[in-house]
């Protein structure tokens, strides 16, 4: 107890936040040795998606210190004289956040440019190569829930850190003083629309998006950053403005009309489905706060209207993206948890295939002649012949592109869904689903990690498990991850692997049927077969 309120005592003498001195010294004074554990007895770790956590006091919170001390660690690594180019989104402290790391950066000896509005992640890192930036720093905590934030990272490359970048610069964090001690600097660069945001429109609005404009269309950014950017796209691209969720248009930080602020959670998506239904639209787009990712749904054949997953939207733009290129070289790429149905349409079009490591600092690195990359956590990065305009996850240029895509297939008298189920009579209807667990206590996702390697199940879903990888001694010439894959008989497919941003761990399941009657026959019958690996895996896992 007696080394926590030190190290609490020395936080609070350097701390330059009113609010959390507060909370501390309440804390403090109260004798709260549970609460002091929590803040100290741990730290935030910094790694290649940077830092994440709650607000709040102490290392193991997001709060000015913290934030501080990572931009210091940024620029030792960096050394005097490099660029960063910093943005920020609409969460509480966010604009805080940016302008004290501008400060530290500055005073370290750096040039900045500093976003002058809450704009979107993929713009920050649109921004890092169009300014000709070293490094690029993104608070966001992208779609966690209301009392986190977080502090992304880039390369000059435009792209996430990747090891080694990401230890290094953690290294130079915990060799930071205490942060009252740095010198602070106030000449930055504000980056203006004209600097930024319109380079950006023009770059994303060359996608290959095709001519087709007639297309009425449903929008919410989720209380994000991402609307008033996709409404000028659409108008830049020749598009009607879609009809918004008024009650989730404007940014709002504590985002109070949904539980958690992704579109994949159940009831977030309940007011623009509810706006499609009345207004008839032919397609449904949804950005998370920080508009990186892109959600689409469509409407169903029995009047409704459905969500449609990552790995639908990813098998269509990916195809879409290959008949709207040329280039003789042309890559696709996605993660290893994303659908395999990738691989098909690459194999069939004459197309390069890349499989990555999780998350798009693997995927924007997959290869020269990257047109198009996704993972099936909604996140897709499109490009053309010219190549990645944003080499991240980008939900305003997917969007754009899925609206290309369902204007064209309206002109031709079909629906986003009639593209589904012909890619399935082509290749097989590849159906997937997650299996999550959000957890208070980490321990119990390593514990059941560890459950899946002492005992491997030999068989889920009534399939037998052909192979079991450890991802952990790295497979397929891909660098190590904490995960497991198993392969069934009847071309089936299971990934374990705990989330790297939030306490979940994640199972991404798989199976391909032959279509041999009906599509919806097939749907059906993946549909049981999903549950089944559901049951016998959630037994497996002992969660």
């Amino acid at each position: 107890m007696s080394d926590l309120v030190r190290r609490a005592e020395e936080w609070l003498a350097q701390d330059p936040d009113p609010e959390t001195r507060q909370e501390l010294r309440r804390i403090l004074d109260g004798g709260d040795t549970a609460a002091l554990q929590d803040r100290f007895g741990a730290k935030l770790e910094f790694g290649t998606a940077g830092l994440r956590g709650e607000l709040g006091a102490g290392p193991n919170r997001m709060n000015r210190v913290t934030v501080m001390r990572a931009a210091a660690g940024l620029a030792a690594r960096l050394g005097p004289g490099g660029h960063v180019v910093i943005g920020y989104d609409a969460r509480h402290n966010s604009d805080v956040f940016a302008r004290d790391s501008a400060a530290v950066l500055n005073g370290a000896g750096l040039r900045v440019s500093l976003m002058g509005h809450h704009w979107p992640t993929p713009v920050l890192a649109f921004a890092v190569r169009h300014v000709g930036a070293d490094a690029g720093v993104m608070v966001t905590a992208s779609h966690n829930p209301p009392r986190d934030n977080g502090y992304k990272v880039y390369w000059g490359d435009g792209a996430q850190i990747v090891p080694p970048l990401d230890v290094e610069i953690s290294a130079a964090i915990d060799a930071v003083g205490p942060v009252d001690r740095l010198p602070l600097g106030q000449e930055w660069r504000t980056l203006s629309e004209a600097d930024i945001v319109e380079p950006y429109l023009a770059a994303i609005t060359a996608l290959p998006i095709g001519d087709d404009r007639d297309l009425r269309t449903v929008y919410t950014p989720m209380h994000g950053v991402g609307g008033e950017l996709l409404l000028q796209a659409f108008a830049v691209a020749g598009f009607e403005p879609p009809a918004v969720v008024e009650a989730q248009f404007a940014p709002d930080p504590d985002f109070p009309t949904v539980a958690f602020p992704n579109p994949e959670e159940p009831g977030a998506m309940d007011l623009a489905l509810r706006l499609a239904e009345k207004a008839g639209a032919d397609v449904v787009i949804a950005n998370d706060p920080d508009a990186d990712r892109c959600s689409v749904g469509v409407p169903t054949r029995d009047g409704g209207f459905r969500m449609l997953t990552g790995d639908e939207v990813g098998g269509l733009l990916g195809e879409y993206v290959i008949e709207h290129t040329t280039a003789p070289d042309r890559l696709v790429a996605e993660s290893i948890v994303s659908s395999s149905l990738l691989t098909k349409i690459a194999k069939a079009h004459g197309v390069r295939h890349a499989e990555t490591l999780t998350g798009f600092k693997w995927i924007v690195k997959a290869g020269d002649g990257l047109v198009y990359g996704y993972e099936e956590a909604l996140g897709h990065s499109v490009g053309s012949d010219q190549g990645l305009p944003v080499r991240d996850k980008d939900g305003i240029g997917a969007a754009l592109t899925v609206a290309g895509m369902a204007a064209r297939a309206k002109r031709d008298g079909k629906t986003l869904l009639d593209l589904l189920d012909e890619q399935a009579q082509r290749y097989g209807l590849h159906a997937t689903a997650q299996l999550s667990f959000r957890v208070a206590d980490l321990s119990l996702i390593a514990a059941a990690m560890e459950r899946l390697r002492s005992r491997p199940p030999q068989a889920l879903g009534g399939r037998a498990v052909g192979s079991a990888e450890d991802l952990t001694a790295g497979v397929d010439g891909l660098p190590p991850t904490n995960g497991l894959r198993y392969r069934l008989d009847g071309d089936a497919r299971v990934v374990v692997r705990p989330s790297g941003t939030e306490p979940k761990l994640k199972c991404y399941l798989e199976v391909v049927v032959p279509v041999t009657g009906t599509v919806s026959d097939a749907r059906t019958l993946a549909a049981s077969d999903l549950d089944a690996l559901k049951t016998d895996l959630t037994a497996a896992l002992g969660l």
